[in-house]
């Protein structure tokens, strides 16, 4: 909860970042390590559920494109 406030100047760089996920269909990606979109979409699960009653209105207001994780399930 401490990082709500913060919210605002974080998630612009977020939302940035959170589509640079590559789509290669059927075939398997070999490389070792995570993409940049996949380690952003985790942040941004950690940030709503640590982030309290608030958090997914907060994101989703700066992340259009975002799922929640908490209340899809």
């Amino acid at each position: 909860m401490a990082l709500v406030p913060y919210y605002r100047q974080l998630l612009p760089m977020l939302n940035l970042y959170k589509q640079r996920r590559v789509n290669i269909g059927d075939h398997i990606d070999f490389r070792s390590g995570r993409r940049i979109g996949d380690v952003v979409n985790a942040t941004l699960e950690l940030l709503e559920q640590c982030g309290g009653p608030d958090a997914y209105l907060n994101i989703k207001y700066m992340v259009p494109t975002y799922e929640s994780c908490v209340y899809n399930r």
